[in-house]
């Protein structure tokens, strides 16, 4: 999985672990932005960890594009 970013017009910037759903976020900064998805990433797969629900390659999870 891979992560989107994309500076919207007024400035603000959004993230997203495309392929695991429920994980877009807003922040200020890209650094931020990206921190917020990566934190939200492991509360999602932590989640679907503790129901029994299949879990991605961890690996791929955090790839950021440069």
């Amino acid at each position: 999985m891979n992560i989107e970013l994309e500076c919207e017009e007024d400035g603000r910037w959004i993230a997203e672990v495309i392929g695991l759903p429920g994980t877009m976020v807003y922040g200020q900064t890209r650094a931020e932005a990206l921190a917020k998805v990566e934190a939200l990433a492991l509360r999602v797969l932590a989640d679907r960890v503790e129901h029994g629900e299949p879990v991605p390659e961890l690996d791929d999870v955090f790839a950021v594009p440069a």
